[in-house]
């Protein structure tokens, strides 16, 4: 399907099932609403097809239905969207997503997951950008999940098709980081990790079994392993959004120690730089976006799965998630968010996009040893649907050396 046909395809099954409706704040109790709400809340329930095919996971399809609550600013504040999905390797998946913006500097979201076959997930996540006072910020995330579909090719950027594992990725996880603000654009981040990871059989048949092919003695964390990780970061940014920003940049760089003293499974760290640029044009109706980013991980008995990866959603968009793993990774996205219509329907103002998106990276031992060979090249676009202050409805197609990619999701890539 192209790009004009699947934007065309969602925009008339939005105008063939949406619809309008005022319900009593009384009757959609906390967290639904809170003391921004007006007595009517407006909702608007939008229907919608889910249809993705990624190189982990296979063709989903699947349907939804959104719910968004407007505040007394006419501004969506919570989305709801239970959704129901088919695949062949998981069976019938059944989902609740929750994102709420109870104010601008405050949001929480959920995510529920059951698979009839092995894959589940159970994710919340908080942020405050005024924690206690103006110069604080928490962020916090908790999860548990199993994800049948994952894949292990070997490492190094010439990892062969024909080498392709399955397991499953089952991991409970938990992150907080609190950050200071040195100045209005610069702030200071400290964070904990922590994480225990089970490698269990995955869900897609055919495909062995990592043990089948690695041994435990070459793949560290092949039997399990668990992280207790200490994080400082330090922040410059000059975006106009912390949610949905248009303008400015953003660049961080991060140091991260593991140690097996704090019940680690390894003595090792991690380094990562990130710059991101967004410059709009003709009043932001051309948004032009661009992320250079650079990781590294040195030390003894690393898990293969706290090495530098790409691939996915966020990374290489025409490649499975984690096709590609090393010690060091380099990666650089460009992507134009091209605002084809701003339509208002049915009291929802929503910008939809196409944005055409060049990603580009490679994983090495370390980033004097890159070669240019070795290099991906991703071209693919995206339609996106984008409800501001908080909203991004998103599907990205890429073309990478295995075949396209399709993923489906909220929120920008980067």
């Amino acid at each position: 399907m192209t790009m004009c046909r699947l934007l065309a395809f969602l925009t008339l099954s939005i105008i063939l099932g949406a619809c309008t409706s005022m319900v009593p704040r009384n009757n959609l109790p906390y967290p639904l609403t809170n003391d921004t709400f007006a007595e009517q809340v407006k909702v608007v329930t939008v229907p919608l097809p889910i249809i993705a095919s990624s190189p982990n996971e296979g063709v989903t399809a699947g349907a939804l239905t959104a719910f968004l609550l407007h505040d007394a600013n006419n501004e969506v504040s919570t989305l709801v969207a239970p959704q129901v999905n088919y695949n062949k390797n998981f069976g019938v998946t059944t989902i609740l997503h929750g994102s709420f913006y109870p104010s601008p500097e405050r949001s929480w979201r959920i995510n529920l997951a059951k698979s009839t076959k092995v894959n589940e997930e159970y994710r919340f996540r908080y942020t405050d950008r005024k924690f206690l006072s103006d110069r604080l910020e928490l962020q916090a995330m908790a999860a548990a999940f199993t994800d049948g579909s994952a894949r292990f090719f070997g490492f190094q950027a010439d990892a062969r098709k024909e080498n392709e594992t399955n397991y499953a990725d089952q991991e409970l996880t938990g992150d907080i980081s609190v950050g200071y603000r040195l100045s209005r654009e610069v702030k200071l981040v400290a964070g904990e990790r922590v994480k225990k990871v089970n490698i269990k059989r995955g869900a897609v048949a055919g495909i062995p079994f990592i043990t089948d092919k690695f041994s435990p003695a070459s793949i560290p964390g092949i039997n399990g392993f668990s992280v207790h990780a200490q994080r400082l970061s330090l922040v410059y940014t000059t975006l106009d959004s912390p949610t949905l920003p248009t303008s400015g940049m953003e660049a961080r760089v991060s140091v991260e120690n593991s140690s097996r003293t704090l019940g680690s499974s390894g003595n090792y760290q991690g380094f990562e730089a990130e710059v991101k640029g967004y410059f709009p044009f003709q009043e932001a109706r051309y948004i032009t976006v661009a992320r250079l980013a650079y990781h590294q991980v040195t030390g003894d008995g690393i898990p293969f799965l706290e090495k530098s990866a790409l691939g996915g959603e966020t990374t290489l968009r025409g490649y499975g998630w984690n096709r590609f793993i090393d010690d060091s990774s380099l990666l650089l996205n460009l992507e134009e968010r091209i605002r084809i219509i701003r339509w208002e329907l049915f009291g929802v103002l929503a910008d939809w996009e196409v944005a055409p998106f060049i990603d580009f990276g490679s994983v090495m031992a370390s980033l004097d040893r890159a070669s240019p060979t070795s290099f991906q090249f991703n071209p693919g676009i995206g339609v996106r649907a984008v409800i501001r202050p908080n909203i991004v409805c998103r599907v990205d197609v890429g073309f990478g050396k295995d075949g396209p990619a399709v993923f489906a999701g909220l929120g920008y890539p980067f």
